[in-house]
């Protein structure tokens, strides 16, 4: 008889997991494993919205797994600890895990490979379960990775995607104590809005997506106020989805809109091949540019608490609050003012981001921060977004910032991005702020700094 464990990290779903299908497919008998890891916490990653998300996640897989005949098995301590007491009582022979790009994820390789061959296990480590390419497919002459997006999507497209794996009709499990799923965080700890997750939730809401909206996506993917994204990335960043299947499906459905779907997927796996390249570009300037950032603590709290003065920046920084999300067209605005306007160093955001955000992955979270900065692979490091042409153009009825900025709500439309304008009795009525930064004079800030 014949034992495999299934180490799950990023990879939380049935449908479409060549680490799980491999081990089935191998072994009489599969451990399903998730380990809740003592260095994801140290590292500072167990967000308490994302800590909800993953318990959705958890509770999902293992109903899948329940359904199959099996069980998730839960541990807590140190992942290689734990992953080598249960391959010793189990015997197992094989540990099949998703590689990773985070230096955290190599670093737990390395040790889980070290620690295995000392107790007789071997270790499977599956590409391109996490992304839909593998981070080093494709390489340009002369580098480990691209450092500019359209040749890389050139690359990509023509390189192809990896077919769907099998889903187990059953899985059997050994004798195995399952231990505790993780519970969700208290209402006081999680964003109000944050939605639920699991492969369940996040196959419904991808079944609607391809059926009623991803066509009108090209079109209106920038629309702040009709919300024409997919919302789909906190699934695929805990593995709920597969990104390759996504693409599959996508080109299947061959719109315009679903072209355009499949060029994002095709960036969140652009900032991954960099990371693994470049792992220290998580932390530190991927093309520095000689930047001496200022931090002036007011400015960066008003920013964190959505009180600029600048109304659509408000708008989405209390969105992200409320949902542990934002729309991407936010993320990059509030991204460049907080960079570019206030001159602020990109980490100080980044991190913030991090400690709300349900997608909050790193790749993504830190190389489209260091984009926005004129740090990372951005051809135009200095390009400015105007928070007031912004809106204008992506929320010219003011119906994202009365979401979100509701003092705002019965201010005339010709004024909604612009509120300093109005007469000042009927500023002085509202109970919203004046502009803490003038944007031309933040714009000079930055030029002088950057010397553009």
């Amino acid at each position: 008889m014949t034992v495999s464990v299934v180490l799950f990290t990023s990879d939380l779903r049935l449908h479409d997991n060549p680490v799980l299908s491999a081990a089935v497919r191998e072994a009489d008998q599969v451990v399903p494993l998730f380990v809740d890891d003592d260095g994801v916490r140290a590292a500072g990653f167990d967000a308490p919205n994302r800590r909800a998300f993953l318990a959705d996640c958890l509770a999902d897989l293992d109903a899948g797994l329940r359904r199959r005949g099996g069980h998730l098995v839960v541990r807590t301590g140190d992942v290689v600890a734990e992953v080598c007491a249960l391959v010793t009582s189990v015997g197992a022979e094989r540990v099949h895990l998703a590689g990773g790009v985070s230096r955290y994820a190599a670093r737990r390789e390395e040790r889980l490979r070290a620690a295995l061959d000392g107790i007789g296990c071997a270790l499977s480590v599956h590409d391109a379960v996490v992304t839909a390419l593998a981070p080093g497919a494709v390489t340009p002459a002369g580098s480990d990775h691209y450092t500019v997006f359209t040749p890389y999507l050139r690359r990509w497209t023509a390189a192809g995607v990896r077919e769907v794996a099998a889903t187990p009709r059953t899985i059997s499990v050994p004798e195995v104590a399952p231990g505790t799923l993780p519970r969700r965080p208290g209402p006081d700890d999680v964003s109000p809005g944050v939605m639920r997750g699991g492969e369940t939730a996040g196959r419904q809401r991808l079944r609607q997506w391809l059926s009623d909206e991803v066509a009108a996506y090209e079109d209106g993917h920038d629309d702040l106020a009709g919300d024409a994204t997919s919302r789909l990335s906190p699934f695929l960043h805990f593995g709920a989805l597969s990104a390759a299947e996504l693409v599959h499906l996508a080109r299947r459905e061959g719109s315009t809109g679903a072209q355009a779907f499949v060029r994002q997927l095709a960036w969140r796996d652009f900032h991954h091949q960099v990371l693994a390249a470049r792992p220290r570009a998580a932390h530190e300037d991927y093309r520095p540019r000689g930047d001496r950032w200022r931090t002036d603590e007011r400015e960066v709290t008003a920013w964190r608490q959505g009180r600029t003065g600048y109304p659509l920046v408000d708008a989405a920084m209390r969105q992200l609050a409320h949902e542990g999300w934002m729309h991407n067209r936010g993320r990059m605005l509030v991204a460049s003012f907080l960079t570019k306007t206030l001159y602020t160093d990109w980490r100080i955001g980044a991190r913030h981001f991090l400690e709300l955000l349900v997608d909050g992955d790193l790749a993504n979270n830190q190389l489209n921060w260091q984009w926005v900065a004129g740090t990372g692979t951005d051809t135009r490091p200095n390009r400015v977004l105007n928070p007031v042409a912004q809106g204008r153009r992506f929320d010219p009825q003011g119906a994202y910032v009365t979401r979100w900025v509701p003092e705002l709500a019965g201010v005339e439309r010709k004024f909604i991005h612009e509120p300093w304008k109005m007469e000042p009795a009927d500023r002085a009525r509202l109970d919203y702020p004046e502009p803490i930064v003038d944007l031309a004079e933040g714009r000079a800030r930055f030029e002088q700094a950057r010397g553009a």
